[in-house]
């Protein structure tokens, strides 16, 4: 697995993640909270959130290039609340990217601050990300010195494949039974999608297309409870394993992204032996 790197990853709104290898985070400008809320006479959050009162030890975590930061126009007071979340929000996806690139190492410890200045952005949104990554269990609180990532092993990622398997199986073996095949059809671009991210070789793009593959398929279910979880067990199966193994290769991820045409094949034949084949084996492979 890499080491942490530059966090280069472009945020998107899109529902493909960016290549993080290739290019650099841009988060917009923003019109910082402590300007909007002087403007109001009020205390901010981040003169309350400023490294110093949190405590957060900025020396010890390894150098990151500064990304390039896009410049658009100062943002409107009026609506501050609004713009910060879609900054924390794009924090979060471009965090989540790194995770599963490896660029955020398991065991080492982040600072807000450290990379709020590397996005070029103040620490309060970049805390609020590591937050909700945190609430994941993709991270841990450290005391006064930041966020660290959560160390894994290959037991708990066969442990969350055996899982994702007892709750997938038996929904998708069921949906092979009653839907019909022209709503396969609608996912085939979603199949083709990771199919192509496969083929490029990029690892953090994959898992995003692979994980609205998934999530479109049980979506037929009806069960929004059960897309919740699903979503965040494979997320989590997505993270970056300890010691550095050998992260799969552009072979591994297009023989992945082939089982997924193959299974839609299937369910559109309403195959039910070929079904419960692939997504077994699907699963197996993860």
């Amino acid at each position: 697995m890499e080491q942490a790197g530059s966090l280069g990853a472009r945020v998107s709104t899109g529902s493909a993640a960016p290549d993080i290898r290739t290019a650099s985070v841009r988060v917009p400008a923003q019109a910082r909270a402590a300007d909007v809320e002087r403007e109001r006479g009020v205390a901010s959050d981040e003169s309350r959130s400023a490294p110093g009162a949190r405590g957060e030890h900025t020396h010890s975590e390894p150098p990151l290039p500064h990304p390039r930061v896009e410049t658009v126009r100062p943002v409107e007071t009026a609506r501050p609340v609004v713009q910060r979340a879609s900054v924390r929000g794009q924090i979060l996806d471009a965090l989540r990217t790194a995770l599963v690139a490896g660029e955020l190492a398991p065991g080492q410890v982040y600072s807000a601050p450290v990379l709020g200045e590397r996005f070029g952005v103040s620490a309060t949104p970049v805390r609020e990300a590591m937050q909700q990554l945190a609430l994941e269990g993709a991270v841990e609180v450290v005391p006064n010195r930041g966020f660290r990532v959560v160390r894994r092993g290959t037991r708990e990622l066969a442990e969350l494949a055996e899982i994702r398997a007892l709750l997938e199986v038996p929904v998708v073996l069921r949906l092979a039974r009653t839907v019909p095949a022209a709503r396969w059809a609608e996912l085939r671009p979603l199949a083709e999608a990771a199919a192509r991210a496969a083929s490029a070789g990029c690892r953090a793009t994959y898992a995003e297309c692979d994980r609205a593959f998934h999530h479109a398929v049980l979506a037929l279910a009806g069960n929004d409870q059960l897309v919740q979880i699903a979503d965040d067990l494979h997320r989590r199966a997505q993270w970056p394993l300890v010691g550095g193994p050998v992260p799969r290769g552009r072979a591994d991820l297009m023989a992945d992204a082939a089982e997924h045409l193959a299974l839609l094949d299937a369910l559109t034949a309403q195959d039910l032996p070929a079904v419960q084949s692939l997504v077994r084996e699907h699963f197996a492979d993860s």
